[in-house]
Protein backbone atom coordinates (compact mmCIF):
# COMPACT_ATOMS: atom_id res chain seq x y z
CA UNK A 1 0.00 0.00 0.00
CA UNK A 2 1.37 3.84 -0.71
CA UNK A 3 0.59 5.27 2.42
CA UNK A 4 1.68 3.47 5.78
CA UNK A 5 -0.31 4.80 7.76
CA UNK A 6 -3.91 3.75 6.23
CA UNK A 7 -2.03 0.10 5.33
CA UNK A 8 -1.83 -0.01 9.41
CA UNK A 9 -5.72 0.83 9.49
CA UNK A 10 -6.33 -1.73 6.80
CA UNK A 11 -4.26 -4.23 8.24
CA UNK A 12 -3.89 -3.99 11.77
CA UNK A 13 -1.64 -6.19 14.38
CA UNK A 14 -4.71 -8.56 15.20
CA UNK A 15 -4.54 -8.96 11.24
CA UNK A 16 -1.02 -9.20 10.81
CA UNK A 17 -0.67 -11.80 13.60
CA UNK A 18 -3.22 -14.22 11.39
CA UNK A 19 -1.57 -14.12 8.31
CA UNK A 20 2.11 -14.60 9.89
CA UNK A 21 0.37 -18.16 10.78
CA UNK A 22 -0.24 -19.00 7.18
CA UNK A 23 2.76 -17.48 5.59
CA UNK A 24 6.21 -15.24 5.70
CA UNK A 25 5.93 -11.65 5.87
CA UNK A 26 8.39 -9.84 3.97
CA UNK A 27 10.17 -7.02 5.69
CA UNK A 28 7.84 -3.84 5.66
CA UNK A 29 7.15 -5.19 2.90
CA UNK A 30 3.27 -3.79 3.30
CA UNK A 31 4.60 -0.07 3.30
CA UNK A 32 6.50 -0.15 0.11
CA UNK A 33 5.86 2.15 -2.12
CA UNK A 34 7.21 0.53 -4.84
CA UNK A 35 8.37 3.32 -7.13
CA UNK A 36 12.44 2.86 -7.10
CA UNK A 37 14.20 -0.19 -8.42
CA UNK A 38 15.64 -1.40 -5.04
CA UNK A 39 12.46 -1.23 -3.51
CA UNK A 40 10.77 -3.26 -6.13
CA UNK A 41 13.65 -6.06 -5.52
CA UNK A 42 13.67 -5.99 -1.96
CA UNK A 43 9.93 -6.44 -1.27
CA UNK A 44 8.90 -8.03 -4.56
CA UNK A 45 11.54 -10.52 -5.18
CA UNK A 46 10.83 -13.25 -2.99
CA UNK A 47 6.53 -13.03 -2.93
CA UNK A 48 4.90 -15.74 -4.02
CA UNK A 49 1.61 -13.69 -3.17
CA UNK A 50 0.92 -9.53 -2.92
CA UNK A 51 -1.26 -7.49 -0.81
CA UNK A 52 -1.80 -4.20 -2.45
CA UNK A 53 -4.57 -1.33 -1.86
CA UNK A 54 -5.25 2.65 -2.77
CA UNK A 55 -2.01 4.10 -3.83
CA UNK A 56 0.28 0.85 -5.29
CA UNK A 57 1.46 1.66 -8.23
CA UNK A 58 0.15 -0.32 -11.50
CA UNK A 59 1.25 -4.03 -11.75
CA UNK A 60 3.17 -3.34 -15.04
CA UNK A 61 5.43 -5.95 -16.99
CA UNK A 62 8.21 -4.07 -15.61
CA UNK A 63 7.42 -4.15 -11.77
CA UNK A 64 6.30 -8.07 -12.49
CA UNK A 65 9.78 -8.64 -13.83
CA UNK A 66 10.81 -7.92 -10.51
CA UNK A 67 9.03 -10.58 -8.76
CA UNK A 68 9.30 -14.05 -10.58
CA UNK A 69 8.06 -16.35 -8.37
CA UNK A 70 4.81 -13.87 -7.68
CA UNK A 71 1.09 -16.10 -8.31
CA UNK A 72 -1.49 -14.40 -6.81
CA UNK A 73 -2.49 -10.44 -6.13
CA UNK A 74 -5.14 -9.71 -3.25
CA UNK A 75 -6.13 -6.23 -3.34
CA UNK A 76 -7.97 -5.11 -0.06
CA UNK A 77 -9.72 -1.94 -1.79
CA UNK A 78 -12.58 -1.98 -4.14
CA UNK A 79 -12.07 -1.34 -7.82
CA UNK A 80 -8.67 -2.98 -9.37
CA UNK A 81 -9.23 -1.49 -12.77
CA UNK A 82 -6.31 0.80 -12.07
CA UNK A 83 -3.62 -2.20 -10.80
CA UNK A 84 -4.37 -4.73 -13.11
CA UNK A 85 -3.03 -4.50 -16.18
CA UNK A 86 -2.45 -7.04 -19.55
CA UNK A 87 0.93 -8.52 -18.06
CA UNK A 88 -0.92 -9.80 -14.82
CA UNK A 89 -3.08 -11.93 -16.90
CA UNK A 90 0.31 -12.83 -19.55
CA UNK A 91 1.63 -14.13 -16.72
CA UNK A 92 -1.05 -16.22 -15.81
CA UNK A 93 -1.56 -14.60 -12.12
CA UNK A 94 -4.56 -14.93 -9.57
CA UNK A 95 -6.26 -11.69 -8.31
CA UNK A 96 -8.95 -11.18 -5.67
CA UNK A 97 -10.57 -7.73 -4.79
CA UNK A 98 -12.01 -6.86 -1.20
CA UNK A 99 -14.95 -5.46 -3.22
CA UNK A 100 -17.06 -6.90 -1.52
CA UNK A 101 -16.70 -5.91 2.11
CA UNK A 102 -16.55 -2.04 0.53
CA UNK A 103 -19.97 -2.69 -0.86
CA UNK A 104 -21.39 -2.82 2.46
CA UNK A 105 -20.80 1.00 3.74
CA UNK A 106 -21.59 2.03 -0.32
CA UNK A 107 -25.25 0.43 -0.18
CA UNK A 108 -25.74 1.56 3.56
CA UNK A 109 -24.45 5.57 2.38
CA UNK A 110 -27.00 5.24 -0.30
CA UNK A 111 -30.05 4.15 1.94
CA UNK A 112 -29.42 7.17 4.15
CA UNK A 113 -29.96 8.93 0.62
CA UNK A 114 -33.02 7.43 0.09
CA UNK A 115 -34.62 8.42 3.27
CA UNK A 116 -32.89 11.94 2.82
CA UNK A 117 -34.35 12.32 -0.58
CA UNK A 118 -37.89 10.48 0.22
CA UNK A 119 -38.69 12.84 3.17
CA UNK A 120 -37.06 15.78 1.16
CA UNK A 121 -34.73 16.81 3.31
CA UNK A 122 -32.30 18.82 1.47
CA UNK A 123 -35.11 21.35 0.83
CA UNK A 124 -36.37 21.67 3.92
CA UNK A 125 -33.31 21.85 5.98
CA UNK A 126 -32.49 25.12 3.68
CA UNK A 127 -35.98 26.26 4.45
CA UNK A 128 -35.28 26.09 8.29
CA UNK A 129 -35.23 29.55 9.28
CA UNK A 130 -37.93 30.57 7.48
CA UNK A 131 -40.52 28.35 9.34
CA UNK A 132 -41.59 25.07 9.56
CA UNK A 133 -43.29 23.08 6.49
CA UNK A 134 -47.18 22.39 6.64
CA UNK A 135 -48.61 19.10 6.96
CA UNK A 136 -49.07 18.96 2.89
CA UNK A 137 -46.00 20.25 1.95
CA UNK A 138 -44.20 16.84 4.11
CA UNK A 139 -43.14 14.24 2.60
CA UNK A 140 -42.13 10.45 2.84
CA UNK A 141 -41.12 6.84 1.49
CA UNK A 142 -44.23 5.40 1.50
CA UNK A 143 -45.28 3.76 -1.82
CA UNK A 144 -42.62 6.14 -3.76
CA UNK A 145 -41.15 4.32 -6.89
CA UNK A 146 -37.17 4.27 -6.72
CA UNK A 147 -35.35 3.88 -9.68
CA UNK A 148 -31.75 1.49 -9.50
CA UNK A 149 -29.98 1.75 -12.85
CA UNK A 150 -27.31 -1.13 -12.11
CA UNK A 151 -27.67 -4.53 -10.41
CA UNK A 152 -23.74 -4.21 -9.21
CA UNK A 153 -23.21 -5.64 -6.00
CA UNK A 154 -24.00 -2.79 -4.74
CA UNK A 155 -27.07 -2.45 -6.24
CA UNK A 156 -28.03 -5.73 -5.27
CA UNK A 157 -27.73 -4.66 -1.69
CA UNK A 158 -29.68 -1.73 -2.36
CA UNK A 159 -32.67 -3.21 -3.79
CA UNK A 160 -32.96 -5.87 -0.89
CA UNK A 161 -32.16 -3.87 1.78
CA UNK A 162 -35.47 -1.30 0.40
CA UNK A 163 -37.47 -4.93 -0.39
CA UNK A 164 -37.36 -5.26 3.45
CA UNK A 165 -38.03 -1.30 3.92
CA UNK A 166 -42.00 -1.00 6.22
CA UNK A 167 -42.20 1.57 3.75
CA UNK A 168 -43.86 -0.65 0.56
CA UNK A 169 -41.31 0.84 -1.87
CA UNK A 170 -41.88 -0.30 -5.57
CA UNK A 171 -38.09 -0.42 -6.79
CA UNK A 172 -37.96 -0.13 -10.78
CA UNK A 173 -34.43 -1.66 -12.40
CA UNK A 174 -32.65 -0.66 -15.58
CA UNK A 175 -29.83 -3.05 -16.37
CA UNK A 176 -28.89 -4.62 -19.92
CA UNK A 177 -27.57 -7.45 -18.47
CA UNK A 178 -30.42 -8.96 -15.93
CA UNK A 179 -33.20 -10.93 -17.10
CA UNK A 180 -36.88 -10.28 -16.60
CA UNK A 181 -36.92 -13.99 -14.20
CA UNK A 182 -33.66 -12.46 -12.23
CA UNK A 183 -35.30 -9.04 -11.94
CA UNK A 184 -38.47 -11.34 -10.41
CA UNK A 185 -36.16 -12.95 -7.70
CA UNK A 186 -34.72 -9.47 -6.76
CA UNK A 187 -38.13 -8.62 -5.84
CA UNK A 188 -37.99 -5.88 -8.72
CA UNK A 189 -39.70 -4.69 -11.67
CA UNK A 190 -37.11 -4.53 -14.86
CA UNK A 191 -37.81 -1.80 -17.26
CA UNK A 192 -35.70 0.43 -20.18
CA UNK A 193 -33.79 3.76 -18.84
CA UNK A 194 -36.51 6.29 -19.93
CA UNK A 195 -39.32 4.59 -18.40
CA UNK A 196 -37.13 3.91 -15.29
CA UNK A 197 -36.27 7.88 -14.99
CA UNK A 198 -40.12 8.85 -16.20
CA UNK A 199 -41.34 6.51 -13.31
CA UNK A 200 -38.87 7.34 -10.37
CA UNK A 201 -39.23 10.45 -8.15
CA UNK A 202 -35.64 9.12 -6.80
CA UNK A 203 -32.66 7.32 -9.42
CA UNK A 204 -29.66 5.88 -7.66
CA UNK A 205 -27.17 5.09 -9.97
CA UNK A 206 -24.78 1.89 -9.67
CA UNK A 207 -23.33 1.11 -12.68
CA UNK A 208 -19.66 0.72 -13.81
CA UNK A 209 -17.49 3.55 -15.62
CA UNK A 210 -17.49 2.36 -19.46
CA UNK A 211 -17.78 4.13 -23.06
CA UNK A 212 -21.29 3.31 -22.89
CA UNK A 213 -22.52 4.40 -19.50
CA UNK A 214 -20.92 8.05 -20.07
CA UNK A 215 -23.67 10.35 -19.42
CA UNK A 216 -26.47 7.89 -18.89
CA UNK A 217 -28.27 10.42 -17.40
CA UNK A 218 -28.33 12.95 -19.94
CA UNK A 219 -30.20 15.91 -20.68
CA UNK A 220 -32.86 14.42 -22.10
CA UNK A 221 -33.45 11.59 -19.21
CA UNK A 222 -32.65 14.08 -16.44
CA UNK A 223 -35.99 15.58 -17.83
CA UNK A 224 -37.70 12.88 -17.75
CA UNK A 225 -37.73 12.16 -14.31
CA UNK A 226 -40.46 14.11 -12.10
CA UNK A 227 -40.59 17.07 -10.73
CA UNK A 228 -39.43 17.11 -7.48
CA UNK A 229 -36.96 14.03 -7.97
CA UNK A 230 -33.75 13.15 -6.13
CA UNK A 231 -30.75 11.72 -8.04
CA UNK A 232 -28.08 9.89 -6.24
CA UNK A 233 -25.40 9.26 -7.43
CA UNK A 234 -22.59 6.61 -5.31
CA UNK A 235 -20.78 5.41 -8.17
CA UNK A 236 -18.93 7.18 -11.30
CA UNK A 237 -19.40 10.97 -11.69
CA UNK A 238 -19.06 10.05 -15.55
CA UNK A 239 -22.43 8.26 -14.89
CA UNK A 240 -24.16 11.58 -15.52
CA UNK A 241 -23.83 14.67 -17.54
CA UNK A 242 -22.85 17.54 -14.63
CA UNK A 243 -23.90 20.77 -16.88
CA UNK A 244 -27.26 19.17 -17.55
CA UNK A 245 -27.89 17.95 -14.28
CA UNK A 246 -26.78 21.12 -12.76
CA UNK A 247 -29.59 22.83 -15.43
CA UNK A 248 -32.32 20.99 -13.66
CA UNK A 249 -30.87 21.69 -10.10
CA UNK A 250 -30.83 24.89 -10.43
CA UNK A 251 -34.29 26.09 -10.57
CA UNK A 252 -35.00 23.65 -7.90
CA UNK A 253 -37.14 21.09 -10.10
CA UNK A 254 -34.45 18.37 -8.92
CA UNK A 255 -32.48 17.34 -6.17
CA UNK A 256 -28.94 15.51 -5.68
CA UNK A 257 -27.50 13.83 -3.34
CA UNK A 258 -23.42 13.09 -5.27
CA UNK A 259 -20.55 11.57 -3.75
CA UNK A 260 -18.81 11.59 -6.91
CA UNK A 261 -18.91 14.11 -10.02
CA UNK A 262 -17.43 14.50 -12.87
CA UNK A 263 -14.45 16.12 -13.11
CA UNK A 264 -13.94 15.01 -9.52
CA UNK A 265 -13.27 17.32 -7.37
CA UNK A 266 -15.44 19.86 -8.94
CA UNK A 267 -13.89 23.06 -9.54
CA UNK A 268 -14.06 26.24 -6.92
CA UNK A 269 -17.24 28.00 -7.80
CA UNK A 270 -19.17 25.79 -9.48
CA UNK A 271 -22.76 26.02 -9.06
CA UNK A 272 -23.64 22.69 -7.36
CA UNK A 273 -21.39 23.81 -4.59
CA UNK A 274 -23.64 26.03 -3.79
CA UNK A 275 -27.39 24.83 -4.41
CA UNK A 276 -29.25 24.21 -1.24
CA UNK A 277 -31.04 21.53 -3.09
CA UNK A 278 -27.43 19.49 -3.81
CA UNK A 279 -25.95 17.45 -1.20
CA UNK A 280 -22.13 16.70 -2.04
CA UNK A 281 -19.86 14.10 -0.21
CA UNK A 282 -16.16 13.80 -1.24
CA UNK A 283 -15.96 10.53 -2.21
CA UNK A 284 -16.60 9.05 1.24
CA UNK A 285 -19.60 6.32 0.39
CA UNK A 286 -17.21 3.56 0.47
CA UNK A 287 -15.20 1.78 3.45
CA UNK A 288 -13.86 4.94 5.54
CA UNK A 289 -12.10 5.09 8.82
CA UNK A 290 -12.38 2.15 11.21
CA UNK A 291 -14.01 0.67 8.47
CA UNK A 292 -11.42 0.09 6.14
CA UNK A 293 -10.19 -2.99 8.36
CA UNK A 294 -13.34 -4.80 6.38
CA UNK A 295 -11.02 -4.88 3.70
CA UNK A 296 -8.00 -5.96 5.41
CA UNK A 297 -10.26 -8.90 7.03
CA UNK A 298 -11.21 -9.84 3.78
CA UNK A 299 -7.65 -9.72 2.48
CA UNK A 300 -6.81 -12.04 5.03
CA UNK A 301 -9.04 -14.46 5.14
CA UNK A 302 -8.61 -14.87 1.07
CA UNK A 303 -4.87 -15.24 1.39
CA UNK A 304 -6.01 -17.70 4.31
CA UNK A 305 -8.16 -19.28 1.32
CA UNK A 306 -5.63 -19.02 -1.11
CA UNK A 307 -2.97 -21.21 1.27
CA UNK A 308 -5.17 -23.56 1.35
CA UNK A 309 -6.04 -24.12 -1.74
CA UNK A 310 -9.28 -22.71 -1.56
CA UNK A 311 -11.47 -21.07 -3.83
CA UNK A 312 -11.50 -17.41 -3.74
CA UNK A 313 -14.72 -15.39 -2.53
CA UNK A 314 -13.34 -12.20 -4.29
CA UNK A 315 -11.56 -13.79 -7.03
CA UNK A 316 -11.20 -11.10 -10.62
CA UNK A 317 -11.23 -13.17 -13.95
CA UNK A 318 -10.19 -11.42 -17.25
CA UNK A 319 -13.56 -11.40 -18.55
CA UNK A 320 -15.24 -9.60 -15.56
CA UNK A 321 -12.95 -6.46 -15.65
CA UNK A 322 -15.40 -4.49 -18.48
CA UNK A 323 -18.61 -4.87 -16.37
CA UNK A 324 -16.90 -4.00 -13.00
CA UNK A 325 -16.64 -0.69 -11.66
Amino acid sequence: MGDAELATAVLDAELRSRLAEVAELGPDALHQTLESRPGRESALGPADLLITGWGCPALTKELLAAAPRLKAVVHAAGSVKSLVTEAVWERGLTVSSAADANAGPVADYTMAAIVLAGKKALSTAAAYGTGWPAFRDRQGLDGRRIGVVGASRIGRRVMARLNTFEAGCQILLYDPYVSVTEAARLGVELVDLNTLCRASTIVTLHAPERPETRWLLDAERLALIPDGGTVINTARGSLIDTEALTRECAPGRLDAILDVTDPEPLERGHPLTTLPNVLLTPHIAGAQGSEVRRLGAFAVEEVERWVRGMPLLGRVRRGDLERLA
